[in-house]
């Protein structure tokens, strides 16, 4: 019992200690989460206690990169949830078409799985041209790899059974060249994409945008944090703009449950009131 309430007040120190010196806030994220992570991390680092690990990381901060890597785990797919897609596909997209331009923001983009598949999407229906897409994370490492547009080869098989099944009128295969073993993305797909650091937890919002997507990010907070997380987005969307979020994510237990309105519940797709 006096170990495991040693760890919590470790752990919490550790949390802070990231935020003053690195300005990375996870105060108010899942606690259950951010424990499996940082034990996990501890594991990695090869070290017995979080305190030896906070030691680390203030005084090297390469080695708080690594540890980046373990408290904002990139877990990502291309047309994840193909259903999803083809819901955006089939609801949204015409009415995104009555704008005259369109900024989209993706926000926890990872290293960039669904910022392809929205471009490929977007692209197929006409309005890649005149889309802005910002694409947002937290992780440098993560935006790095999502700039580049280079993804292993072994999972194709699964994107491409993902993207027929959220409506894709090509061949998948058109949209990159193999190299190796690796899937290199058409570079034209990222014009329009502006990759950029930004935190739910401390900034503010950027720019109007006509559609948010924020998948299996939330999940990640407390409920105070993904309160500030959906004023941002609020704050962020023009008037009627869409929200989309991930399968198990919902604005129903937030304050901003009436300031939305379900278009596609089941896919957890909202339009602003």
């Amino acid at each position: 019992m006096h170990q495991e309430r040693d760890a919590d007040i470790e752990l919490r120190l550790l949390i802070e200690a990231i935020y003053l010196k690195y300005s990375y806030d996870f105060r108010d994220y899942s606690g259950a989460s951010v424990k499996r992570r940082v034990a996990h991390a501890l594991r990695q680092f090869e070290l017995k206690t979080i305190s030896a690990l906070q030691e680390r990381v203030l005084h090297d901060p390469s080695a708080f990169m690594q540890l980046l890597q373990f408290l904002t785990i990139p877990v990502s797919e291309m047309f994840r949830d193909p259903t999803h897609f083809l819901a955006i596909r089939e609801e949204v997209v015409p009415l995104l078409k009555t704008y005259p331009s369109v900024k989209v923001w993706i926000a926890g983009c990872s290293t960039g799985e669904e910022v392809y598949s929205m471009a490929i999407l977007l692209r197929e229906e006409g309005l890649l041209d005149r889309t802005i897409i910002y694409a947002t994370d937290i992780n440098p490492n993560s935006l790095e790899k999502a700039k580049q547009g280079i993804f292993s080869m072994e999972n194709m098989r699964a994107y491409n059974e993902n993207y027929i099944k959220a409506g894709g009128k090509r061949l998948f295969s058109e949209y990159y060249t193999a190299a190796y073993d690796y899937a290199i993305f058409d570079k034209t797909l990222r014009e329009n994409v502006t990759f950029a650091d930004h935190s739910l937890a401390t900034d503010s919002v950027f720019s109007e945008t006509q559609l948010i997507s924020c998948r299996n990010v939330l999940i990640y907070f407390n409920k105070k944090l993904q309160d500030r997380a959906f004023g941002l987005f609020h704050e962020s969307l023009c008037h009627r703009g869409f929200l989309v979020l991930g399968s198990k994510e919902t604005l129903d237990f937030s304050g901003y449950k009436n300031q939305f309105d379900p278009l596609v519940k089941l896919e957890r797709i909202y339009r602003k009131s």
